[in-house]
């Protein structure tokens, strides 16, 4: 009699035990009884009628996944290995469960067909160079396909992008060459800002005779502090132009003065 009491006690908190549940705040579980939805219960402690209600967890952390490299051809006909991140939650426990065999899986295959299809849609500049609209574009598709599901896209963001090596090259020749562009824009600019204070000097010198002998007097100063062995004496202009019609007047028969 006291084996038989023993045994009873024992299925009875067998069961007890089997009918409390305890969930994380963010754990939710789908309930079924005799295989009917009944409910999504959680966090916190709740209880199963033994052999009748059978639960599926459910995390509503943000899950972070991978999306492996998808070969893309571009709007221009280039080749190239595309992959991704991705970012999801569940939102809806019920759809998670009830409408998909499985989410994870679900989600991560429509992530690699989109990849393709959106980045087959681009040409190469814009995927190289406009990314965080791709992003964007990809995530509301996604999100837009996965929405009866009950998952929720919060992101999608481009990893890399492998080009074929004659690609990279003609990319680096392209680099170069606007680099030299540049930097040829950039002289002439300065030649032009150059030469227009150049032409206004020379302005202000025509205009004011005294000038050009400041000028002229400075020039023999800075000569003057110079440590060379060879001497470039500056004429002045105006000096040449007085001996020229001193000669003219002079002429070859007038005795010179």
């Amino acid at each position: 009699m006291g084996i038989s009491f023993g045994i009873v006690v024992l299925l009875l908190v067998m069961l007890i035990t089997s009918a409390i549940r305890v969930l994380r705040e963010y754990e939710r579980a789908v309930v079924f009884r005799l295989g009917r939805f009944i409910g999504v219960k959680g966090p916190g402690l709740f209880l199963l009628i033994p052999m009748v209600d059978r639960m599926v967890r459910v995390s509503l952390r943000v899950v972070a996944m991978d999306v492996p490299p998808q070969d893309v051809i571009t709007r221009d006909n280039v080749t190239i290995k595309v992959n991704a991140v991705l970012y999801f939650r569940v939102v809806n426990p019920e759809g998670a469960i009830v409408s998909v065999e499985d989410f994870f899986y679900a989600t991560s295959q429509i992530a690699q067909t989109t990849l393709r299809s959106v980045v087959g849609e681009h040409e190469l500049d814009q995927i190289l160079s406009e990314r965080e609209t791709i992003n964007r574009q990809l995530q509301t598709i996604i999100d837009e396909r996965t929405d009866p599901w009950g998952v929720k896209v919060t992101a999608v963001e481009i990893k890399d992008v492998d080009l074929p090596t004659e690609m990279q090259r003609a990319i680096a020749r392209q680099a170069e060459a606007e680099r030299e562009r540049r930097a040829k824009i950039i002289h002439a600019e300065g030649e032009l800002q150059a030469s227009e204070k150049l032409t206004q000097a020379a302005a202000v010198l025509g205009r004011e005779p005294a000038a050009i002998q400041l000028r002229y007097l400075s020039t023999l100063a800075e000569i003057s502090s110079e440590q060379t062995t060879t001497i470039l004496f500056p004429l002045p202009i105006a000096l040449l132009e007085g001996l020229a019609r001193w000669s003219k007047q002079s002429g070859p028969d007038k005795p010179a003065p």
